[in-house]
Order: structure tokens, then sequence, then C-alpha cells
């Protein structure tokens, strides 16, 4: 959309070179012409992104350019810029190619964080095992002991909270009846 005047100091120039239909034929041809012009400096996706920019430069330029055949352009303004479908499926295709490199990164990233993790944990194991094997041949087996006697413990006192535990003790002959049924020879 463009509104413009003729200068007025330059009425006579315009009509006698131009003609009267000066708007319809001067107009036309300098907004094809600058807009093919810089256009042509933006690739595709440069359009998309420096909209602003690319219009206040078609805008600089039409104004500059009228200004040589005596118009005045008050407003230039870009109010429909279109692109083909398969130019904007290209650029959102463009746009999730991007965004599925960014996770791929992100996913190596993590994998090669859980690899040190596990590499630090490892070492760490590494060296417990090498410091029980030091105490061990310093110290005998009472570490050994220690650690198979507070596993006693612990599997004692799992069992002692459990209400199917019964404690019967050693030597004891009991007949204990095991199948909640009624003894044999029994009728009810």
């Amino acid at each position: 959309r463009m509104l413009f005047k003729p200068a007025v100091d330059g009425l006579p120039n315009i009509h006698k070179t131009l003609g009267e239909d000066y708007d319809e034929r001067v107009i036309p041809s300098i907004a094809n012409e600058i807009m093919k012009a810089t256009i042509a400096q933006y690739n595709a996706e440069s359009l998309l992104t420096q909209r602003e920019k690319v219009s206040r430069e078609i805008r600089e330029a039409i104004v500059a350019r009228a200004s040589q055949f005596n118009i005045l352009m008050d407003d230039v303004s870009i109010t429909h810029l279109t692109y083909g479908k398969e130019f904007a499926k290209a650029i959102e295709e463009k746009q999730v190619a991007e965004q599925e490199a960014e996770r791929q990164k992100f996913i190596v990233a993590k994998a090669e964080q859980e690899r040190q993790a596990t590499v630090i944990r490892s070492e760490g194991e590494a060296e417990a095992a090498k410091l029980i094997s030091e105490a061990l041949k310093t110290h005998g087996s009472g570490l050994i002991e220690v650690r198979r006697i507070d596993a006693a413990k612990d599997i004692a006192e799992a069992l002692a909270k459990s209400p199917n535990v019964m404690y019967l003790p050693a030597g004891q002959q009991m007949l204990l009846n095991l199948g909640g049924g009624r003894p044999a020879g029994q009728q009810g």
C-alpha cells in the first residue's frame, strides 16, 4: 500500500513527461523494480526472519526512487507478504530438524554424564574393595565376621517382626496341626 502525491513544484514536469496517468505508469513499475532488487539480496529464510529490515529497506528505496520523478511518498507499507506452501513446509521441516538435532545433542550429553557417573562409581567401588582387601590382610577375617554378625542380626530382626514366624525350642517333640483341619478320627 502506497500513499503518494506529486511534488507541487514538479507538477508541470510530471504532466509534460509522464502524463496525467503518471500514478498508474510510474508507481507500479517503481514498486516492482525496488521489490525485486531488495528481495534478491536476501534468501527466503532471511525474508521471514528479518521482515522488518526488508520492509524498511523497500520503503526507503521506493521513497528515494519516487522522488526522482517528483513524487512524494507519504506512506509505504507492505501489508501482505506470502510464501508458497512448499517454502513454508521447508522452513517448518528445517526448524523441526534443528530441534531434533538439539534434542540429540542433549541425549548425547546426558549419556556422557551417565557414563562419567558410572566410571566414578566403579572407581569408588574398586577403591572400597581394595581397602577391604588390605584390611583383611592386616587384621585377618575379623571384618568378615563382623559383617556376618550384622547380616544375621538384620535377618533376626526381620523375622521377629513377622507374624507368621513361630519359635520352637530345640530338641522338643511337639505335634502341630499345620493343615488347619480337624484331627484324624474326629467327627463334628
